[in-house]
């Protein structure tokens, strides 16, 4: 696995878990990573992963408004 060394500035004050979730959950959304891949960057299991991906703005679902509510009226 690669590592990155970043310096972000003091005034931010970032956790290392938020980063971690923060970049995870992007390269998750964007396809570049499983969840089980993501979840072991941030060193949490899958599920806690999933359970908690919302609170970075991402989804664990890929439907656009107009495939769910094509669903919607299927069902």
């Amino acid at each position: 696995m690669k590592e990155y060394q970043l310096s972000l500035p003091d005034s931010l004050q970032i956790k290392e878990f938020d980063l971690k979730m923060m970049v995870s959950a992007m390269l998750f959304k964007s396809g570049k990573l499983s969840s089980g891949q993501a979840a072991k960057i941030v060193g949490i299991s899958k599920r806690t992963f999933i359970e908690i991906l919302g609170n970075y703005n991402t989804s664990v679902f890929d439907y656009g408004e107009e495939e769910l509510l094509e669903d919607i009226a299927n069902a």
